[in-house]
């Protein structure tokens, strides 16, 4: 019984923070499961309520209904402008608008502390509920009570217009039969506003409610948006009770756990969050002509797999047959053609090696940061643009290698291709083991599974502090040397030409073996995956494959930065960085490796150079950086230049898969031959 009193207040928190998890989540399954948008920007609507609640809070019962007022007011019009924003890339897939979303939260989060101060603003609530109550014999917070029940009331509202009136049922049907839909006379585009406005007056509403729970600061949307992703997957698109109860489940890990397992409760949320999608993947599928081995579709990326599935068709149909004129052999490129191929990957070498002459020190110490988020754009292209698996978690290899490194110098081991080699070995083997959980699925599946082991690879470093130094990081460490023998890098031209010398052997190394029959396989898979299942080809080996090849490169840029660094902090390695290094792979185009260099460099230079002429808005810049890739290169600088998908002599083929569709009735065509393998 003691133990029971002991934890009844934080089991009774739990259940606060839940229904206002449920709330938020609530908002955030309706955008996605209705209008398709991977709204990255949704705790920044429930900020907004939040800073409006706390600024018009003033102890009295008027100042909470007017900051109600206000507060959910503001969130609905911005969810309307995310609405406005996002319908034209409707078509584009959940990258674009993950990407745009995450760029407009940046935006919006620095306008927020520009207008209220970067400090957590305080929340008056009114006199009467500004106390406490006796429950079961423990002092408990009469507005957290108070907040229990008007979540409740918020909640059933939501439920019954949804269930029971008509713009419930035109929101259900667009979820579920947009063409039928827009049959009955419906405009498409007018649900989509009316949804992402719903959304974000749910988390307006939420905002003001709930900020004496989760209270306005720099760090609340963050917080809100990566508890409510947690919270939509472990609830699912179907069922609103699902959704309630994996709000409440969440709530209690974040009080209750805590309280009970402290050492634990990091790990719980997002290691549930990968396992229930993993799961997913693994068992929704239909069988194949080789057993289970491809995922089956999720039901948000039915109307991309259809699409997908047309296209395949007429890849088909647009085969030679056996009485038409065969393709021309693919020889030699003409001089002229190779020459301009080549140019952008020349113009850039020159660039980079007469850097050192051209720039002061600090602007040199950029290139170099700028070279090892390169490697990390490379890894994410490799996996995006060649693989077909979008990802939002390559830092955690990058993590692996950077304290590998920093690590190895504190033991002695300061040799630089000693650091390289070991580094990229340990966060392979770290791409090993965790690779089967993301290599089978496919689309926004893989981004959530990806960002799962990311946030679980943040946690560890934070928790981990006798080899991460925890939330200080590490530095004081010896310097790389260059060679054996060789002395300590400290000048910012030396450590430049370090990492300059790196990323040149394993840039070039990476297009070798995409230019190989290797990576013809892979871009086979990714952009015809049922088919070279259908010849017999272990696709999901393949994956495997390049997803630890993938990860080694991000070790070996995780190594580069901590030696042009020469400190380490977890903001190095968090999910800032990943949605960068995203980024830089769709700014240079999904499928070139040198566009990544380029996009590395363009983010760097606007977050580090660019805003130290203008103090304090870095996140700002950065957002409208995000905001203008989306809209202005669709296909990447490499689409430019009038070849999309046609990058460092690969050939055209789609961009990254979505859930690919579902199995059609088999064909009397007979199934080619295995590449690489003789026929009958």
């Amino acid at each position: 019984m003691g133990l029971l009193d002991a934890h009844l207040v934080p089991a009774v928190d739990g259940v606060a923070y839940g229904l206002l998890l449920f709330v938020v989540a609530s908002g955030l399954s309706l955008a996605f499961g209705t209008a398709g948008v991977l709204n990255l920007s949704h705790g920044m609507l429930y900020a907004v309520g939040a800073y409006t609640g706390a600024e018009l809070s003033d102890g009295t019962w008027g100042g909470l209904l007017l900051g109600l007022a206000a507060g959910t007011t503001a969130a609905c019009l911005v969810g309307a402008g995310l609405s406005a924003a996002s319908f034209p890339l409707a078509r584009r897939g959940h990258l674009s608008q993950a990407l745009l979303t995450f760029g407009l939260a940046l935006i919006g989060g620095d306008l927020l502390i520009q207008f209220f101060g970067a400090d957590d603003l305080p929340v008056r609530v009114p006199a009467a509920l500004d106390t406490s109550v006796s429950l079961l014999g423990h002092r408990y917070p009469a507005y957290r009570l108070c907040f229990i029940v008007m979540a409740v009331l918020l909640a059933s509202f939501g439920t019954w217009v949804l269930v029971r009136t008509r713009v419930g049922a035109a929101v259900r049907a667009a979820a579920d039969d947009p063409q039928m839909l827009a049959a009955t006379g419906y405009s498409p585009r007018t649900v989509h506003l009316g949804v992402l406005a719903a959304a974000g007056a749910l988390a307006g509403a939420a905002g003001v409610l709930g900020a004496p729970i989760i209270g306005p600061g720099p760090g609340t949307a963050e917080t809100v948006l990566m508890l409510s992703l947690v919270v939509v997957v472990l609830g699912g698109l179907r069922s609103l009770w699902a959704t309630f109860f994996a709000a409440i489940g969440v709530g209690e890990v974040q009080t209750l756990g805590v309280s009970v397992a402290p050492g634990l409760a990091p790990y719980l949320l997002f290691a549930a969050m990968a396992a229930v999608l993993v799961l997913r993947s693994r068992f929704a599928e239909p069988a194949t002509g080789h057993g289970t081995d491809g995922p089956v579709p999720d039901p948000l990326g039915r109307l991309v797999g259809r699409v997908g599935a047309r296209l395949r068709r007429v890849i088909r149909s647009a085969r030679p047959t056996a009485g038409s004129a065969s393709p021309p052999r693919r020889g030699r490129l003409p001089s002229g053609a190779a020459w301009r191929r080549a140019a952008p990957l020349l113009v850039l070498c020159a660039a980079l090696v007469a850097l050192p002459g051209l720039l002061d020190a600090y602007t040199i110490s950029l290139a170099g940061s700028a070279l090892a988020l390169g490697l990390l754009a490379v890894s994410v292209t490799v996996l995006t643009g060649y693989a077909g698996l979008p990802t939002l978690g390559q830092t955690a290899p990058f993590a692996v290698g950077a304290y590998t490194t920093a690590n190895l110098a504190a033991a002695g081991w300061t040799v630089g291709p000693v650091q390289i080699l070991l580094s990229a070995l340990a966060a392979a083997v770290f791409s090993a083991v965790t690779g089967p959980a993301v290599i089978r699925a496919r689309g926004t599946t893989v981004l959530m599974i990806t960002l799962a082991v990311g946030e679980l690879t943040s946690a560890a470093v934070n928790q981990l502090k006798s080899v991460t130094g925890g939330a200080d990081g590490l530095v004081g460490f010896p310097a790389t040397q260059a060679f054996w023998g060789g002395e300590d890098l400290f000048e910012e031209s030396e450590l430049y030409t370090y990492a300059l010398v790196v990323a040149a052997v394993a840039v070039a190394a990476t297009l070798l073996v995409l230019r190989s029959p290797a990576g013809k396989l892979l871009t086979g898979a990714r952009g015809a995956e049922a088919r070279m299942r259908a010849s017999g080809h272990p696709v999901w080996r393949y994956l495997l494959v390049a997803y630890i090849g993938a990860g080694a490169l991000a070790g070996v840029g995780g190594s580069v930065m901590v030696t042009v660094q020469q400190y380490l902090s977890p903001a190095d390695v968090g999910f800032e960085i990943a949605a960068f290094a995203l980024l830089a792979a769709v700014i240079g185009g999904t499928t070139s490796v040198v566009g990544a260099l380029f996009g590395a460099g363009l983010i760097v230079a606007t977050r580090d150079w660019v805003a130290g002429a203008w103090p304090g808005h870095g996140p700002l810049l950065l957002g409208v950086l995000f905001v203008a890739a989306v809209y202005l290169l669709p296909r990447g600088l490499a689409g430019l230049r009038g070849t999309p998908g046609e990058q460092e002599g690969t050939t055209s083929s789609p961009g990254p898969r979505d859930e690919p569709p579902a199995v059609s009735a088999p064909s009397s065509a007979p199934a080619p031959s295995p590449v690489g393998k003789a026929g009958p």
